[in-house]
C-alpha cells in the first residue's frame, strides 16, 4: 500500500484510506448501507429496518452518503411525494469493503 505522508494535513481528506474512512464515519453508517442489500429503500423502510436509529441521525447519515456519492436520492412528483434512495456504483463498490471489515472485526 502506498504512503499518504505527502498528503497529510490536506483538507478535505486526500489519502484514499482517509476518504474511505470519512465516507463510513459515524455510528450507523455501515448498517444503513447494509439495508440496501434488500434493494432501493424509502426513508420509512430504512427507519423500520433500523428501529433504534433516530430520524435525525438517519437524515444526517443519508445526506452524508448522498454527498459522498454512495447513495442517490430520488423524489417522485406524485402526491404525496415520496423519496427513495439507492446505491450508486460507488456505493455498490463499498459492499465488499464492508464485508471485509465485518470479517476482520469478527476475528477476535
Amino acid at each position: 500500500m502506498p504512503s499518504c505522508e505527502e498528503l497529510d494535513g490536506e483538507l478535505p481528506p486526500a489519502c484514499p484510506v482517509d476518504v474511505a474512512l470519512d465516507t463510513l464515519r459515524g455510528r450507523w453508517t455501515a448498517l444503513i448501507i447494509g439495508e440496501f442489500r434488500h434493494g432501493d429503500r424509502s426513508f420509512s423502510e430504512l427507519r423500520d429496518g433500523l428501529p433504534r436509529l433516530s430520524d435525525k441521525v438517519l437524515t444526517d447519515r443519508l445526506q452524508h452518503l448522498v454527498a459522498a456519492g454512495v447513495l442517490e436520492r430520488t423524489r417522485t412528483s406524485a402526491y404525496p411525494p415520496r423519496v427513495s434512495y439507492r446505491l450508486t456504483d460507488r456505493g455498490r463498490d463499498l459492499v465488499p469493503v464492508l464485508r471485509a471489515l465485518w470479517e476482520w472485526g469478527s476475528q477476535q
